[in-house]
Parts: C-alpha cells; structure tokens; sequence
C-alpha cells in the first residue's frame, strides 16, 4: 500500500468519526449549526499551521484561480452542517451510507468527462459494475443493522 493510499483509507475512515462526533457536539449544544462553526475554526486553524509550514506562497496565487473553484467550500459546509443535522436522526451509518453512494455516482461523473481538470477514465460497463457492487456492498452492511 503507498502512502498515498494509505492517507485516503485514513481519510475515509476519519468521515464517519467526524460525522459521530459533531452529530454529538450539536446534540450537546442544542445548536447543529453552532457545532458545525467549530468544527469550521478547529480546521482552519489546523489547515492555516499546515499551509503555513508546507507552504505560504501558495496564498498569493489565489487570487488568480478561477473563482468556480472555490465552490468546493460550499460543498464542506454542506457536508458538515447536513451530517451533523441529520446523523442523529437517522444514525451516524445511515448518514455515511447515503454520502458514500452520492459520492461514486459523482466521482464516476467527474472521472468520465474530466471535469475540474481530474484524469479522464471513462465509465464503461465494468466500472459502473463495480460501482453497482460497491454500492450494494455498502449498502448490505446498513440493512444488517
């Protein structure tokens, strides 16, 4: 396994622990929206330091970047305020499940027509079985619980 695979598996697995924990600050706050605004300034100041080590310079060509690229902040809000609502409604497996289905159906779209500058690799009718049987294995594991 490369390091690069083995951050995504940690990244994976840190989705539904992020999912488990802000669902409880915001049941414990009384205020998803509130719980969802710190878990906001615990990741900047977290992404800040990082930026600011690996490197800084990187900031003064923002300003350059075609501004639709920065939609991908609505995209985690998003995420991270309809998790924290909706996780302790219907449980924190439920929530990750229905995340983990959206996100083949978009990452086989933006695969196929490149989208965003990602590499083109063409959904033909072995990927999309092997999406149909990700998904369905997905979904077995909450239709157990």
């Amino acid at each position: 396994m490369s390091l690069n695979t083995l951050i995504m598996l940690l990244a994976g697995i840190g989705i539904p622990i992020l999912a488990a924990l802000n669902a409880a600050l915001g049941r414990h706050a009384g205020a998803p929206a509130a719980a969802a605004t710190v878990l906001f300034v615990v990741a900047f100041v977290a992404t800040l330091t990082t930026a600011m080590i690996t490197g800084p310079q990187g900031f003064s060509r923002l300003a350059t970047a075609p501004k639709h690229l920065f939609l991908g902040g609505l995209f985690v809000a998003f995420y991270v305020l309809s998790v924290t609502w909706i996780a302790p409604k219907i449980g924190v497996g439920n929530a990750v499940f229905f995340v983990l289905i959206g996100q083949l159906i978009s990452a086989a779209a933006i695969d196929h027509f490149g989208l965003f500058g990602a590499r083109v690799s063409p959904l033909d009718w072995m990927r999309a079985a092997g999406i149909f049987v990700m998904a369905f294995g997905v979904y077995l594991t909450q239709k157990a619980v």
